[in-house]
C-alpha cells in the first residue's frame, strides 16, 4: 500500500476536511493562505504565497520584473531561471506553495492584470509558463497555475459570465493551462468568473472533462480567494480546496457527508490529490531538501538580466539611442518615475524589494562626473501642503493620531480662484474620512480596489498609502471636515493638493530643463493593479500635455514607459525614441540606464499588439465583448485574439506583436521549409548581424491557413520563434521546429485536434507585420 493510500484510510473525516480549506496562520508570516496539516501523521502545514513577480510575504524579497517584461525576451530558458529564483526564495521564506504563474491571455488592453501574464499569443504563453513552472518546482516549491479559466478582465471578475465556443477556448486560452499540466504543475487555481453560466470553481466541464479527463491532471484544484460558491456542486465538479477559509468546505462539507449528499469517496479523492503532490515533493516522508538560505545577490542578478532582456525599444529616430557623445554629457531627466523607483504593479503581484534604486541616480552614475544631468518632476504625484487653514489644529504635513484615539477637525479651506484641484491623502492606518462641503472625497473603492494597493501611484515614497480625487473648485471658502482613528498602532496621515497652478509650474520647470540640455529622458507611467481595469489607453493624469510641451522644447526626447500594457501615443511622432520598460523590478534603474547608454542591446519584443487608440483593438466598440452586457461577456472574436484580429480585420496597430528595435541591423536569408521527423515542420534560414555592434534579434515564424480544413482560421499564426544573439558581422544558420499541434485546429464536432494539411505559407520576420522571408510547404496528414 502506498504512503498516500495509507494516509487516506487512516485519517479521520475531520482531519481530511481540515486539509481541504484554509485557516488562520498562527505565525502570521504575511502570505496569502495557510493549511494546518495533520501533525500526528507527519502531514506538514502548508503556507501559500502570491508570487507572479517574486514572493509576497511580510519580508523583503527579490522583486523581479513583471511577467510581461519577462515574456518580452521570448526566451523560455530565461523563464525557467526566473522561476528558479522564485522557487528558492519561496522555500527560504518559509513557503510551500506558490500561487503563480498566471497564464490567462491578454484579450483586452484594459485588463488590470495584463502585466502579470505573458501576452496575447497562446504558443508563447504556453512555452513560457511551462518553463517557469519547471524552474519553480525544481527548487521544491509547488507551483499553482492560474486562473482557470478565461479570467481576462478585472471588471466584474467575481460575477461575469464568459460565453465562449469550445474551439476558441482550446485554441487560445486553454493552451497555456494544458502546457502547465504537461510540465507537472502541482496545483491549479480556479477563477472567479463563470464560464457558460457556471462558476469556474464548480464547472464540471472545465475541471472534470478538460483538466482531469482530457489532460490527465492529477494535482489539486483550489479556489481563488473567496471564489467558492457551493459545497456539493463544487466538490462534485472537481474542486478540492477552498481558500482562504472553510465556509463551504469546512463544517458545511462535513454536514453534507453526514447527510449523504457528498459521498466520503469524494472527500477521499480530494485528499488523495493533495497528498499525492505533497508526496511527490518529499513533504510526507521528510525527503524534501532542507530549506535554503536566501541568495539575494543571485536573485538581483537574474532580476537585472531579465529587465535588460525584456527592454523593448519601440522607436529610435536618427540614432537617438544609445546615448553617446553630447547626448550622454548633457541630459535632462523628467518625470516622477525618474526619481521614484517603479518596481512593480499593485495587488497580489506587489513585492517589497530588498532594494530599488532611482533611475535618476543610475543615469547620473552611468553618465559620469563630467556630465550635466538636471532633474525636473514634470508632474507631481504626491502633492504639496494645503494652504493655511482656519481654525488651526491640523498639521497637513503629518497629523499623528495615537493608538486608540479618535481625532476630528473642521475648518475652512480658502481657494483664491476657480481651478481644478487634485486632493491627495497619505495615510498609514485606516483611511481617514475627508469631507469637502459635505461630500466624501475618498469613498471606498469598488470591488477589490480598496484592498489591492502597491505600485507607484498608490504608495508614497515613505510607504504611506495614497488616494486621490480630482474635481473643480470655485474661488472662496470650502468647508473641510476630517476624522481619523488611531487603531491599535496609531497612524500618521497627510492631506495635500495639486492644482492647475502647481501643474503649470512643474511643466514650466520641465520645459526649462529640456531646453538647457542636449537630450531628454522623460519617464512616463501608468499604475495598474489587480481588482480594477484601466479605463483608457492614454497615459493617466496630465502626462500627454507634459510630453507635448517637453518634445516641443527639445525634439531629442526619449520617452521611457513604465506601463503595464498597450498605451496609445498621440505624441509619438514628436519623440526621438520610445523605450518600453513595463514594471522592471528592483533592478529596473540599472537596467534602464544600461539600455539607454548602450551597455546592452534592447532585447525585448512586444508580446501584445499596441492599438493606435481606444477605438481600434479586438474588444473595442462592442460592450458584449468587453466589459460585458447584463453580466455576460461574449468572446465573439473567436480564435482571432491579439495579432490574429488585426490581420483578420486589416487594422493597422500602432506597434504590431513581436515589434522591437535593436541598436544594430540584421538580415535573414536562404529560407528552407521541410517536413520534420514525427510530424510538424522545420524552418531553417540564415541570420546575420550586418551592423557594427553586437545585438539581439528575435526571429518569428508565422504559418498561414490550411486550405483543406473547412473551419475559420487565422490569416497567420505564430508557429515558432528564436532569440538570437549575434556579434557584429556574425552569421548563423537557425532552425525553428514547428510542432504538429501548432499546425492543428480543434474540431468541436469530432472533439479532437485536426492537422491543417495542404499547401501552407510559411513566413519569417521580426514582427507579425514585418515578414521578410516567405515559402510554402505541403503539410501531410500525420497523427497529432
Amino acid at each position: 500500500m502506498s504512503r498516500v493510500e495509507y494516509l487516506v484510510r487512516a485519517l479521520t473525516l475531520d482531519e481530511k476536511i481540515s486539509l481541504l480549506h484554509g485557516a488562520a496562520d498562527p505565525e502570521r508570516l504575511g502570505q496569502a493562505g495557510y493549511l494546518p496539516g495533520v501533525p500526528r501523521f507527519g502531514i506538514p502545514e502548508l503556507r501559500l504565497a502570491d508570487g507572479p513577480a517574486g514572493v509576497r510575504v511580510d519580508a523583503p524579497a527579490t522583486a523581479l520584473p513583471a511577467p510581461v517584461l519577462l515574456a518580452a525576451a521570448f526566451d523560455p530558458e530565461l523563464a525557467r531561471r526566473y522561476g528558479r529564483v522564485i522557487g528558492r526564495e519561496g522555500r527560504a521564506l518559509g513557503q510551500d506553495v506558490l500561487l503563480s504563474p498566471m497564464v490567462n491571455l491578454v484579450r483586452t488592453p484594459y485588463a488590470g492584470r495584463n502585466f502579470e501574464t505573458f501576452g496575447e499569443d497562446p504558443l508563447l504563453a504556453a512555452d513560457l509558463v511551462a518553463h517557469e513552472i519547471t524552474g519553480i518546482q525544481e527548487e521544491g516549491l509547488i507551483a499553482t497555475v492560474k486562473h482557470f479559466a478565461l479570467n481576462n478582465q478585472e471588471q466584474d471578475r467575481v460575477s461575469v459570465d464568459v460565453r465562449v465556443d469550445e474551439r476558441t477556448a482550446y485554441e487560445t486560452e486553454l493552451r497555456g493551462f494544458e502546457a502547465a499540466v504537461a510540465a507537472g504543475v502541482g496545483a491549479v487555481m480556479g477563477a472567479y468568473n463563470k464560464v457558460d453560466g457556471v462558476y469556474a470553481c464548480e464547472n464540471a466541464g472545465l475541471l472534470g472533462e478538460v483538466l482531469r479527463g482530457r489532460w490527465g491532471f492529477d494535482g489539486w484544484v483550489l479556489t481563488d480567494w473567496f471564489a467558492a460558491h457551493s459545497t456539493v456542486a463544487a466538490i462534485a465538479a472537481g474542486l478540492d480546496m477552498e481558500m482562504p477559509d472553510g465556509r463551504h468546505f469546512g463544517a458545511a462539507l462535513k454536514q453534507a457527508v453526514a447527510a449523504g449528499s457528498v459521498p466520503q469517496a469524494w472527500v477521499d479523492r480530494s485528499v488523495r490529490r493533495l497528498l499525492g503532490v505533497l508526496d511527490r515533493f518529499g513533504l510526507l516522508d521528510g525527503s524534501a531538501p532542507p530549506r535554503p538560505r536566501r541568495d539575494a545577490e543571485a536573485g538581483a542578478a537574474v532580476a537585472l538580466e531579465v529587465a535588460k532582456a525584456g527592454a523593448t525599444l519601440l522607436r529610435n529616430e536618427r540614432g537617438a539611442l544609445p546615448l553617446t557623445g553630447p547626448a550622454a554629457r548633457s541630459l535632462a531627466v523628467i518625470g516622477p518615475t525618474g526619481a521614484v523607483p517603479f518596481v512593480s504593479g499593485g495587488g497580489s503581484a506587489h513585492v517589497v524589494p530588498d532594494r530599488a534604486g532611482r533611475p535618476l541616480d543610475a543615469i547620473k552614475s552611468r553618465a559620469g562626473r563630467d556630465a550635466r544631468v538636471r532633474y525636473a518632476v514634470g508632474e507631481d504625484l504626491f502633492g504639496t501642503a494645503l494652504p493655511t487653514l482656519a481654525p488651526g489644529g491640523f498639521d497637513p504635513e503629518g497629523q499623528r493620531v495615537g493608538p486608540g484615539e479618535d481625532w476630528a477637525y473642521a475648518g475652512t479651506l480658502g481657494v483664491d480662484e476657480n481651478d481644478e484641484w487634485t486632493f491627495v491623502i497619505h495615510y498609514s492606518g485606516a483611511r481617514p474620512t475627508v469631507r469637502l462641503d459635505g461630500v466624501e472625497l475618498f469613498p471606498p473603492a469598488p470591488g477589490f480596489g480598496e484592498y489591492f494597493t502597491g505600485g507607484l501611484v498608490s504608495t508614497a515614497p515613505d510607504g504611506l498609502s495614497v488616494r486621490r480625487r480630482t474635481l473643480p473648485l470655485g474661488a472662496g471658502g470650502h468647508r473641510l471636515e476630517i476624522s481619523a482613528q488611531g487603531g491599535k498602532r496609531g497612524q500618521t496621515f497627510r492631506i495635500r493638493r495639486v492644482t492647475g497652478a502647481t501643474r503649470a509650474r512643474d511643466v514650466a520647470e520641465a520645459v526649462r530643463a529640456a531646453r538647457d540640455a542636449h537630450s531628454v529622458v522623460l519617464f512616463a507611467y501608468e499604475d495598474a493593479t489587480e481588482g480594477q481595469d484601466r479605463t483608457t489607453l492614454a497615459l493617466p493624469g496630465h502626462q500627454e500635455a507634459l510630453i507635448e510641451a517637453v518634445t516641443a522644447a527639445n525634439p531629442r526626447t526619449t520617452v521611457v514607459l513604465n506601463t503595464s500594457s498597450a498605451t496609445s501615443m498621440p505624441w509619438l511622432e514628436r519623440t526621438a525614441a520610445v523605450l518600453q520598460m513595463y514594471y522592471p523590478g528592483q533592478e529596473g534603474a540599472a537596467a534602464t540606464a544600461a539600455v539607454l547608454f548602450g551597455d546592452c542591446d534592447p532585447g525585448g519584443r512586444l508580446t501584445q499588439s499596441f492599438p493606435v487608440d481606444d477605438d481600434h483593438h479586438p474588444t473595442a466598440g462592442d460592450p458584449r465583448r468587453y466589459p460585458g452586457v447584463d453580466g455576460i461577456e461574449e468572446y465573439t472574436e473567436g480564435i482571432h485574439i491579439g495579432h490574429r484580429w488585426y490581420d483578420a480585420r486589416g487594422v493597422r496597430p500602432l506597434f504590431p506583436f513581436g515589434h522591437g528595435l535593436s541598436y544594430t541591423t540584421f538580415r535573414y536569408a536562404e529560407l528552407t521549409v521541410l517536413p520534420a521527423p514525427g510530424g510538424g515542420i522545420e524552418v531553417s534560414f540564415r541570420a546575420k548581424n550586418t551592423g557594427v555592434r553586437d545585438g539581439i534579434t528575435v526571429a518569428q515564424v508565422y504559418v498561414g491557413a490550411s486550405p483543406d480544413v473547412r473551419l475559420e482560421q487565422a490569416v497567420r499564426l505564430l508557429g515558432g520563434y528564436r532569440r538570437i544573439a549575434l556579434r557584429a558581422g556574425e552569421e548563423r544558420r537557425v532552425t525553428v521546429r514547428i510542432a504538429a499541434r501548432t499546425l492543428s485546429l480543434w474540431d468541436e464536432r469530432r472533439g479532437e485536434w485536426v492537422l491543417g494539411t495542404g499547401r501552407r505559407e510559411v513566413q519569417v520576420g521580426v514582427s507579425a507585420r514585418e515578414l521578410v522571408l516567405s515559402g510554402v510547404i505541403d503539410v501531410k496528414a500525420v497523427r497529432v
